[in-house]
Formats: structure tokens, sequence, C-alpha cells
């Protein structure tokens, strides 16, 4: 995106069911030129056209081009979110949902290649200027989220009373992260054992983080 500040604009209407369906061949559209080419090297009739709508609809939807983008954002991160509270949802033990959940979104993140991508480069290069934005409009819903499912297990003492669940959901997502950006370097390290294996990496990180590194003692 322009380096430039933009004013943050108003959220933009939430669509009618009459609007939904053209809304949403726009953010699909935008999703994947976004993901492709960048914020800036994507035009809005470029959008339209692969939306099969007019310019001004998309106008008409999203207000601006940056409200369409903090959408597609929205959207990227909500499908993050969701895989989450699938894995999460029912009645297992909360440490092998909290297992099951990290892989699926580790699956994900790798699946979705492009748009993980693309909801990382924003971070990293418009953080620092729109760092509040980002977290206001796009991430923290979805963090809070995350938070809220650990916190459930804390509180049917599935972990410590004292633990942070905040520093837990940042763990479980920074792992994944970390291994998402790094997998390409890793996989030719030799002490990186784990790299051609995303499942056994995320469901060690889970047991490390559940039963710890201190040797068990009889």
């Amino acid at each position: 995106m322009e380096n430039t500040q933009r004013q943050v604009p108003a959220p933009a209407p939430a669509p009618t069911p009459r609007r939904r369906k053209g809304a949403e061949a726009i953010l699909e559209a935008a999703e994947v030129l976004f993901a492709e080419r960048g914020y800036n090297a994507v035009p809005v009739s470029a959008i339209a056209a692969r939306a099969g709508v007019s310019k001004a609809n998309v106008f008409h939807h999203f207000g601006t081009k940056d409200r369409l983008y903090l959408a597609v954002l929205r959207r990227a991160c909500g499908a993050a979110t969701q895989v989450w509270h699938e894995r999460m949802a029912g009645d297992g033990a909360f440490d092998a949902r909290l297992r099951h959940a990290a892989g699926a979104h580790l699956r994900h993140l790798l699946e979705q290649e492009e748009v993980s991508r693309l909801l990382l480069r924003e971070v990293v290069e418009n953080g620092p200027r729109r760092g509040a934005e980002l977290a206001e409009k796009v991430f923290d819903e979805h963090f809070d989220g995350l938070v809220r499912m650990i916190r459930d297990g804390q509180r049917n003492g599935e972990l410590r009373e004292d633990a942070d669940v905040s520093v837990v959901a940042a763990l479980l997502l920074g792992a994944d992260v970390f291994f998402f950006l790094a997998r390409s370097v890793l996989i030719h390290m030799k002490a990186a054992t784990f790299a051609s294996d995303p499942e056994r990496y995320s469901d060690l990180i889970a047991e490390y983080l559940f039963s710890g590194l201190a040797p068990t003692h009889k």
C-alpha cells in the first residue's frame, strides 16, 4: 500500500441480502488480485472486471478501494479464525481439541498461501503506520475469539489459573506463523527435522506447551 498517510475511512455499511452476492464476488476477486500483486498494483477496474461487475458497482458496495482492502483482510482473517472455532467445538478433552485446532490452522495457512502472505505482509509492512487501524478493523476481534476459547479451558481447570491466556494464544499463532514463513528455508536445514512434517511440528508445539520441557521424574 502507499507509504503516504491516509485518513481512516468510516466503516462501509453491512451488505443487505440483495447486495451480498455482488459484494461477495467483488471480495473474492479482490482477494485473489491483492494476494497476487499487492495493493498498489491492483486498480479497481481490474477487480471489477474479474468480479464481472462495473467499477461503479465496486464503489457502491465498499465506498473506497481502502475499505475494500480492509474487508478482504477481515475476510481472510475470519476464515483462519473459523478453523479454530470448528476444531475447538465439541466435548472432547480441551488439550486434544486445542492441539487439533492448532494443526488445522497451520494447514490452513499452508493451503491458503497467497492470502496468508497478504495478511502477514500487511502486518510487517504497514503495522508501524496502521497498527491501531489494523487491530481495530481486522485482527482484534479474531484474536479475542481465540483468547476466549482458551480462557474457557482455563475456567474448566484445563490450564493453570495464573496462566496468561493471551500469551498462550500468541504462542500458538506465533509457532504457526514462523513455520509458514520459514519453511522454505527450514526444509534445507539439517537440524530442522520437523520441517517436512507440519502436523508433527504442530503436535509437538502443543505437547511442549501443555507438558513443559522439564524431564519427568519417577
